[in-house]
């Protein structure tokens, strides 16, 4: 049961994003979709109860062509300034002290590219970052993140396409040690496990969502 959630708009210069806003606190979590969800997305809603329940407060919003009903992503511009813009209200319009902003997929490296040209943040979250796309580990989406001075939980299945394990764990040497790993053994790029792990959905969620508030927890956030 949803508690607590506040619709609002956002303005982002041309355009305007809708967004929930889940719980209070000081710290607000900012989380934006994959490339085919919404703010909707089961998981991201469940995570921002529980960021809820642990006194903190969730931001989920849509990037303007899933308001649209389209199901190309917008340009990468547009992208970026939905994110800033987010977390700019979220520091300014609700008054919270520490702003973490992230998301599922492409809502995370979006996050990252804005917040690596000057978007203000405490910290990111990535729900299976999508350092390549799948089979064609030639093609790297990592080239900005050397560039954050901020805190990094990297959350991953092993069996992630767009994320070969070993450029992964490369790349978290890069970062070192700004960056956190937490893997999901079995894991695919939504966490799916297959059967034989003998784990349920829940349980993989829970571990996830655990991982995330003791990370939140170890840097003051």
């Amino acid at each position: 049961m949803l508690r607590n959630v506040q619709e609002i708009r956002i303005p982002a210069g041309d355009f305007t994003v809708t967004a929930s806003v889940h719980g209070e606190g000081s710290t607000a979590v900012v989380l934006g979709h994959g490339a085919g969800g919404d703010r909707r997305t089961r998981m991201l809603v469940d995570l921002a109860e529980t960021l809820a329940d642990s006194g903190r407060r969730a931001v989920l919003y849509n990037f303007p062509y899933s308001d649209h009903g389209r199901r190309a992503p917008d340009p990468p511009d547009v992208l970026e300034r939905t994110a800033r813009a987010v977390g700019d209200y979220t520091r300014g319009g609700l008054a919270a002290e520490k702003v973490v902003l992230g998301g599922k997929s492409m809502g995370g490296r979006i996050a990252s590219q804005a917040v690596a040209k000057g978007a203000p943040a405490e910290g990111l979250i990535f729900l299976g970052y999508p350092l390549h796309p799948p089979g064609r580990t030639r093609i790297r989406r990592d080239r900005h993140l050397p560039d954050i001075a901020v805190p990094m939980l990297f959350v991953q299945g092993t069996r992630d396409a767009f994320a070969r394990r070993d450029l992964l764990e490369a790349l978290l040497e890069r970062l070192s040690p700004l960056a956190t790993l937490h893997r999901i053994d079995d894991g695919d790029h939504s966490f799916g496990v297959p059967k034989r792990s003998g784990r349920t959905p829940g349980e993989v969620q829970k571990e996830i969502f655990d991982a995330i508030l003791r990370w939140l927890e170890a840097h003051g956030l």
